[in-house]
């Protein structure tokens, strides 16, 4: 699937995912980017972008690289995720950049490193396993 094919698909199957504020940059070659500008909704106390924020755009950007090789199935899903914190982030657009690993029947592997848009240091790294639906 392209970015657009994505989008339309996203808007018609979870039209409230676009209220979580991403935007998706780029698929292909078993990868997607997506950005996220970080806003006062995203921000914990302290003015650090909150756990499940990074989550939800970790999980975001995988289910658009799976997305983008398997085509439009509403069902693939999360069955494992492993994420580390390493840098604060702030208000400010922050990156995911997503890369399957491997691609079978069944299940996707793949990682995700998330970086501040301002100075590209990586923020987060996490691993997930995706369940692709029978076909």
């Amino acid at each position: 699937m392209t970015v657009e094919e994505i989008e339309r698909f996203m808007d018609a199957s979870v039209p409230q995912a676009r209220s979580f504020g991403w935007v998706l940059e780029r698929v292909g070659d078993m990868s997607a980017r997506v950005r996220l500008p970080v806003v006062r909704e995203h921000l914990r106390p302290g003015d650090t972008a909150s756990g499940p924020t990074l989550f939800a755009l970790v999980d975001t950007a995988m289910y658009f690289a799976v997305l983008s090789e398997i085509g439009p199935q509403a069902l693939a899903l999360t069955t494992n995720c492993n994420i580390n914190f390493l840098r604060r982030a702030k208000e400010g657009d922050v990156i995911a950049d997503a890369k399957l690993l491997k691609l079978g029947q069944r299940l996707a592997v793949g990682e995700v490193f998330v970086r501040r848009a301002e100075d590209d240091a990586v923020i987060a790294h996490a691993t997930l396993t995706y369940s692709i639906p029978p076909a």
